[in-house]
């Protein structure tokens, strides 16, 4: 459940109740950033990758994530940053339903971040067929009104579709809106993805579609690409000859597939 806290806005002294929003965590459950009531608030002054982003501990899985730090708006103007528990260092204990770990070795390619995950049916003394795979839940869209909610919404969105550790790499543009046509977009990482966000009024081009490509090649990692104002007919062509996932960005905050590699994406997941 959603913790309210009681925070002062330090410019005009006013009073405030404020909550965190929840996110989806790829196990299913809902993760709040659990906020401290008795810590200081400050103003945000100026934008920094390393204040946006809080690491928050999933009290379902155990795992690890990061999302956006929440902020409450004072009527003075005064964005406050509100102060969030770190996760912790030491390591989360499994639910208390969560059947215990199969004495094969994990490989590199497993999942270790999914609880009560089945062995698979061609392991040693499995004897059975794993129950059928648990449904996604539904993605939570946010509001884009920036090129900042462009970018963490299409972070979100690849948590989502399962891709772990998403972090961005570089700067939205400094606009009060979604985009400049100037701006060459934003680039999300993980240990197997890159995402290209363009938050700008601008189709991309097949020049962006290709250096994610080539991107995607050197990093041995998916290549998907978000665009607020669409693409090109020749960069939609040239994504689909290359397998690239193509998502156009809507200001209701929901990513939407619009070539084959994108639909096959959000079908699979990662």
């Amino acid at each position: 459940m959603t913790e309210s806290v009681s925070v002062c806005c330090p410019s005009c002294g006013s009073s405030h109740t404020a909550t965190a929003a929840a996110y989806p965590c790829p196990c299913g459950a809902p993760v709040v950033p659990p906020l401290l009531g008795h810590a200081p608030v400050a103003a945000v002054t100026r934008r920094a990758w390393a204040d946006e982003w809080v690491t928050v501990r999933c009290a379902a899985c155990g795992c690890d994530g990061d999302w956006p730090r929440p902020e409450l708006g004072c009527p003075c103007g005064t964005v406050l940053r509100l102060p969030v528990r770190p996760a912790g260092g030491t390591e989360a204990a499994p639910p208390p339903d969560a059947p215990a770990p199969t004495t094969a070795t994990p490989t590199a390619s497993a999942a270790p971040d999914s609880p009560g995950s089945p062995v698979s049916p061609d392991s040693p003394g499995s004897g059975q067929l794993p129950p059928p795979e648990t449904p996604r839940p539904s993605f939570l869209p946010m509001t884009i009104r920036t090129s900042h909610d462009a970018v963490a919404t299409a972070a979100l969105y690849l948590r989502w579709l399962g891709f772990k550790s998403v972090v961005r790499t570089g700067e939205p543009p400094a606009t009060d809106g979604p985009g400049s046509p100037t701006d060459p977009g934003v680039e999300l990482r993980g240990p197997d993805v890159v995402a290209q966000v363009d938050p700008t009024t601008t189709p991309a081009s097949v020049r962006s579609v290709e250096c994610l490509w080539l991107n995607g090649l050197n990093a041995s990692a998916a290549g998907i690409h978000f665009a607020l104002a669409g693409y090109a007919e020749d960069a939609r062509a040239r994504a689909d000859e290359l397998g690239i996932p193509l998502f156009v960005l809507d200001l209701t905050g929901t990513p939407r597939p619009v070539n084959g590699p994108a639909r096959d994406l959000l079908r699979t997941g990662a």
